[in-house]
């Protein structure tokens, strides 16, 4: 089985990587070349932009592939490159797409492949969503959509309230006994998947005729409220969490760039059906959970002090808010 994976070293596809090879497959990775040292011995590399459609063309001239694993597309123009370049030297396309697409807010549970796609908040969401839209108009090439819900590996800190890039913030706000802001009332409850669990199922639907011009999402079995997942981390750090419940309408209102990643997605209950991947992969795994893993997220940013970014303003921004809110109440 050949095998082409767009990306190849995020959170995961790195995954993906190992366990495609680990099944005997021929891994070949395209991307600019950075952090591919962690990735098998095995992997074959195309060091290329794919945004860079010419370049590209040209690193994939006779070349072919049973099935091509995109990672790295998140608008409609990139995916109709993708099947530009690949409906001739390809038996499959995989997309990425995501979970958060699904209807917000939800108005059934569990959320099924057919819970409709409906995102008015988030415009990451809404770029896939055309792109699937898109893909579903392909006729020349098999396409698999696949749907993974908030996927985690050894490193990532679980915060709800966080700027990207920045969310090692969640952990200094908790060694410094800083007030952690959770939405609401911290009973709504959300499912993270390990990447290693994520990638043994995945790698049951390339090549897969099964698998093919349809869509899976593929999510842990594991529930947690994110006051849950702010009190592990605190554990691992040793220290106790101070946790302020602020209604999701007023964070907003003072950090507007969290609509999004809250209306959008994190701020109601995200509970999945695994029935449809579980027909078709006998690998299913929901074994790891963030218990697991937190002492190993505390150790990598403290084992890596470049990665201990802060943002000044944002940190400012939350204790405006946390300060006008407790004002307020009181």
């Amino acid at each position: 089985m050949k095998v082409l994976i767009i990306g190849g070293t995020g959170t995961i596809s790195t995954y993906v990587v190992k366990s495609a090879v680990e099944q005997g497959m021929d891994v070949t990775v395209m991307n600019r070349g950075h952090n591919n040292d962690s990735l098998p011995k095995s992997v074959k590399f195309i060091t290329g932009n794919i945004n860079h459609e010419a370049e590209a063309k040209r690193l994939l001239e006779g070349k072919s592939y049973d099935s091509v694993i995109q990672f790295v597309a998140f608008n409609v123009e990139q995916v109709k490159r993708d099947i530009r370049l690949f409906k001739d030297i390809a038996k499959q396309y995989i997309f990425i797409s995501t979970a958060s697409a699904y209807q917000k807010p939800v108005e059934d549970y569990p959320i099924t492949e057919k819970t409709p796609l409906i995102n008015p908040y988030w415009g990451y969401s809404q770029d896939k969503i055309v792109c699937e839209e898109y893909l579903r108009t392909v006729m020349d090439l098999p396409i698999t959509i696949v749907r993974p819900s908030h996927t985690y590996d050894n490193k990532m800190i679980m915060s709800i309230i966080s700027r990207w890039q920045y969310e090692y913030a969640h952990i200094h706000r908790l060694l410094e006994g800083k007030p952690i802001i959770i939405p609401g009332d911290g009973t709504s409850v959300w499912t993270i998947t390990h990447a290693s669990d994520f990638a043994k199922s995945f790698v049951d639907l390339i090549g897969n005729p099964a698998s093919y011009n349809d869509v899976f999402h593929i999510t842990s079995e594991k529930l947690y409220t994110w006051e849950q997942l702010t009190k592990i981390l605190a554990d691992a750090l040793g220290v106790k969490a101070k946790i302020i419940h602020i209604p999701t309408e007023v964070i907003i209102k003072h950090l507007p760039e969290m609509e999004g990643p809250l209306l959008g997605d994190k701020a109601w209950s995200a509970i999945f059906d695994n029935s449809k991947i579980k027909s078709i992969s006998n690998n299913y795994s929901s074994t790891i959970g963030y218990e697991d893993v937190a002492e190993d997220v505390v150790g990598y940013f403290k084992n890596h002090p470049e990665k201990q970014l802060i943002s000044p303003e944002f940190e400012a921004m939350c204790d405006n808010l946390i300060a006008i809110y407790q004002k307020a109440i009181n």
